[in-house]
This record gives structure tokens, sequence and C-alpha cells, in this order.
């Protein structure tokens, strides 16, 4: 049903979005084809990174080289298979992949209907490492750690602290009632989807009701703090910009 006298939950501020699935509006992305993308959040924003959900029809698929870009893929519905530096992985719900700049991916062999969440980001490379390689996990591998000592809001890191990796990647989830213990005010610029339940967030001076598939876009310094509400736990993904100058070189 068409909301009346165009109500939406969706705003757009300088600082902050708040992006919900009764706004997403389908893109056009090259090298995909049989999806419907949809692009969360990007420059056009005013972020320093995009955020793209893909959805798969029947014989999609995507192909095509990260250039100077570095991709983290995670998948939220379905299944596919990813052929990235020419090895296939098999990808289900809760896997993810790391692909690094200047590499070649191809995704395909999806159920229709499958969903895919790409975080988007130019690679910087660090003076004295390497460039990290490809990297394939699953969620179900990764063992949440109580955040700052509370037991009951947990944090799973997805791709290894290390200086190589100038972008992280986390699921944060907590139990009703639990929140972030302060409101944090950082140089990491944030995207973020809600996985499952709701709560409550705050951004900048203002407190939005939010719930699963919801799209969070924080900039840096934006004040920030969550609270999961109702009889069920809350988690949501997020990227975070890290290991990097301040300053710009």
């Amino acid at each position: 049903m068409t909301d009346l006298f165009g109500q939406t939950r969706d705003v757009v501020k300088d600082r902050y979005a708040l992006r919900t699935p009764s706004g997403f509006v389908p893109s056009v992305l090259p090298g995909w084809r049989n999806v419907v993308p949809i692009v969360q959040i990007s420059p056009g924003m005013g972020a320093d990174f995009a955020q793209i959900q893909i959805t798969f029809d029947k014989n999609g698929e995507g192909r095509g080289n990260t250039g100077a870009n570095q991709y983290l893929v995670y998948v939220l519905e379905g299944k596919c298979v990813a052929n990235l530096a020419g090895k296939k992985h098999s990808l289900r719900v809760g896997s993810y992949a790391y692909v690094p700049s200047q590499t070649d991916f191809h995704f395909a062999q999806a159920n229709a209907g499958t969903k895919l969440l790409i975080f988007e980001k130019k690679f910087v490379a660090l003076a004295g490492y390497e460039k990290p390689a490809v990297l394939v996990g699953h969620e179900s591998d990764i063992q949440g750690q109580p955040f700052l000592g509370n037991k009951d809001a947990r944090l799973q890191v997805l791709l290894p602290d290390h200086p190589s990796f100038d972008m992280a990647v986390n699921i944060f989830t907590y139990q009703p009632g639990a929140t972030l213990p302060f409101v944090e005010v950082h140089i990491m610029e944030h995207g973020l989807v809600m996985l499952k339940g709701q709560g409550v967030y705050r951004l900048d001076a203002d407190w939005y009701p939010v719930r699963e598939g919801d799209v969070i876009w924080m900039a840096p310094y934006c004040p920030q703090w969550f609270v999961a509400m109702g009889t069920t736990p809350a988690s949501y993904i997020y990227y975070k910009d890290v290991n990097r100058a301040a300053l710009p070189s």
C-alpha cells in the first residue's frame, strides 16, 4: 500500500542517513545482469565508500575487476558461487568474501532471490605491508566476543585486525535491552545494515526506531548510540575505515 501524504522513514542529512526498504530504488551497474542493484550509500550522499545490495533474478550474474577498489561481499539470503582470481567458492547465507583491488570476480549460479551486500572502498596501501589476498569465510566460524566486557553485546570481527587492511567489517549482536556502552564519536565512517531484530539508533542529536533491512550511514564524528528493543536479539553488520593516517598523503 502506498503511504499517504508522502510519508517516509527515510532521512538523509549532511552527517548521517537512514535508508529503509520502502524507499529503495533500483539502479543499473556495469558488469551485472539479471539482478536488481540498490545503491544504498555512495559518495553522492557524502560518503567515502559505497554500499550496494544485489538481488539475483534467474540466471543473474556479476562479472568484472575491482580496479582500484576492494570489496567485502556478504550473503544476506540464498546462495551463489564466487569465482575470485580464478578460484571458485561456494557461498551461502552468512558467508563473506574479501576481494582485493585489481582482482577479477564472477558471481553466478545463484538461486533467484539471493541477496548480496557489498561494501566497496578504494584501497589505500600502507608502506611496508603487502596487499591483502582474497579471503573467504563464514560468520559461524567467528566467535562473538563481549564488547568492553558486556556479554549481552557481542562483536564478530570478520576481517583480520592487521595493518595491511584499511577496512573492517564486523557483526554486532545485542540481547534485548543491551546497548552501546556510551555515545561514540570517532574518526571512522560507518555503513550499516540491520540483519535482525529492532531497536533505537541515536544519530547526531536525533533518535530513530530501526528494524531488519534498514540501512544507516554515519559520517566521521557523527555521535552514535544503539539500544536493542523487543523480545529477540538485534544484530547489524557494519563497515568502517581503519589503520590509515588521519591526514591524506
